[in-house]
């Protein structure tokens, strides 16, 4: 044998199981009590005799005896310690394993507590999100990542920063910054300004994931020769985000009152992106020209300069009061349904926790990488949006790199459509044309529905095995329960 085995605890428990003693077992499998003992104590590792013994006395099968419960065991306790509920610094592998090998039943109904633990925190985060008073369903909102925290400071700002949204308007003015030589205009400023010089870098050394670095020290900022034009412009203007406009970042972070440092860290890299969305497409001209074009996303990164994504996100921010633009959700995912950006300023609600509906177009643009999918679509409440959604692609650069794909998702409400140039073909008052999706499927309230995955909070089954539906969840019909 290869590996050592250290299977003591099995061993024990199959003992424990059929009542004998540590001395009967001992002299069944022709042992002395000293050596048994090591072996049940991990002290010493199971020989092939032994195991063939084992197998023999007890009458079980060898593989299943020595399968590698441990390795999955250290695995899950891994995943599980990482939730935000355990504060502090993660044990290590030896010390999991440790664990596992001193108790496994301890570590199995730990796992058991710890997805007990989940499923109670989706149901109530699940009956949060279905109220519509945001004061009540902070009070039932449990440990948060920091870039959660982050993501519901932007959210409950309407995704709107008035002082840098301001800050990046007059710099673009008093500059005369021209969208067609954005990249010129921004290295010369950083230079003239901030003594900074940019550098394109083709090789990035030792790290190969840079996409920018600034040198304090020799007033130098990196960027990688893999980032498109509107992807240097951004990189420019959140480092002069950071040299000139810190005080701001540093006032609205402070403000925010976050819980954790990392939250404060995540928030200054978020503030500064926004900042460099707000001077390459600055709010007056960017929501002006928005207007004029119906809101084509395409043709407003042509006039910008900017790619898809920054458009969308763009779009979603125009909100200044005595000033604001139609109202838009925006999202990105990624190919496993994993929302990684999202802000909505109409009535379009994401969920906060579980994944997005199946029937939203946002998952289909997968299958069709790079065209603009619309779709017209109706929520639980009967509200009506059009929507679009497409891919982009971050890319790798390198064989062993490989380039990272996301779809990105940008609505408004139908009311809206005369202002929306993918409104064209759509017959908005018909609402039966209107594909039926939700927020995600534990509250959603659609009983009908063929793709739900799960059933909804507070509903009751409806189970006959003598009948099967197209529906995967069928229901009586009238009744709730309240959470268990």
């Amino acid at each position: 044998m290869q590996k050592k085995l250290f299977l003591g605890y099995k061993l024990r428990r199959l003992r424990e199981q059929r009542g004998l003693t540590q001395a009967a077992l001992a002299k069944a499998l022709d042992l002395s009590p000293s050596y048994l003992n090591q072996l049940e104590n991990n002290q010493r590792p199971l020989t092939l005799a032994v195991l063939l013994k084992v197998s023999s006395v007890f009458e079980v099968e060898l593989t299943n005896f020595i399968e590698d419960e441990e390795a999955r065991l250290v695995s899950d306790l891994k995943e599980a310690l990482a939730d935000p509920l355990f504060t502090g610094p993660p044990p290590t592998t030896a010390e999991l394993r440790s664990v596992v090998n001193a108790s496994p039943e301890l570590a199995r109904r730990l796992l058991g507590l710890h997805q007990a633990y989940q499923k109670l925190t989706e149901r109530v985060q699940g009956l949060a999100d279905s109220l519509s008073n945001q004061d009540q369903a902070g009070d039932l909102t449990g440990a948060q990542f920091p870039y959660e925290e982050v993501r519901d400071y932007f959210h409950y700002c309407n995704n709107y920063v008035g002082p840098l949204d301001e800050a990046a308007e007059l710099l673009w003015d008093r500059e005369k910054i021209h969208s067609g030589a954005v990249l010129n205009e921004l290295a010369a400023y950083l230079k003239r300004r901030h003594d900074v010089r940019v550098k394109i870098v083709a090789d990035p050394g030792a790290d190969e994931t840079a996409m920018r670095s600034y040198d304090e020290s020799t007033g130098t900022l990196r960027l990688s020769a893999l980032l498109n034009g509107p992807s240097r412009a951004f990189h420019m203007a959140h480092q002069i985000a950071l040299l000139g406009h810190g005080d701001i970042i540093e006032d609205l972070v402070a403000q925010a009152n976050f819980s954790s440092e990392d939250a404060k860290s995540i928030c200054r890299v978020g503030l500064a992106n926004y900042f460099a969305g707000a001077l390459v497409m600055p709010y007056r001209a960017f929501a002006a020209q928005a207007r004029a074009l119906r809101h084509d996303v395409e043709e407003l990164q042509s006039r910008f300069g900017a790619s898809f994504e920054q458009v969308c996100h763009r779009l979603s921010t125009l909100q200044r009061p005595g000033a604001r633009g139609v109202p838009f959700y925006f999202v990105r995912v990624d190919i496993a349904g994993n929302i990684t950006k999202r802000h909505s300023a109409t009535r379009f609600h994401f969920a906060r926790f579980g994944g997005a509906c199946p029937l939203w177009n946002v998952h289909e643009a997968f299958a069709q990488p790079g065209k603009i999918l619309v779709q017209f679509a109706r929520m639980p409440d009967r509200t009506t949006y059009i929507g679009i959604a497409r891919t982009v692609t971050k890319r790798g650069g390198a064989y062993l790199r490989p380039s990272r794909q996301f779809a990105v998702g940008l609505g408004c409400e139908a009311s809206y459509a005369n202002e929306v140039v993918y409104s064209a073909g759509i017959d908005i008052h018909n609402e039966e044309a209107a594909v039926p999706i939700g927020v995600n499927c534990r509250i959603c309230e659609r009983m009908d529905c063929q793709q739900r995955a799960f059933p909804p909070i507070g509903s009751q089954l409806s189970v006959d095995e003598h009948h099967r539906s197209f529906v995967p969840y069928l229901f009586n019909q009238g009744r709730r329960v309240g959470v268990e």
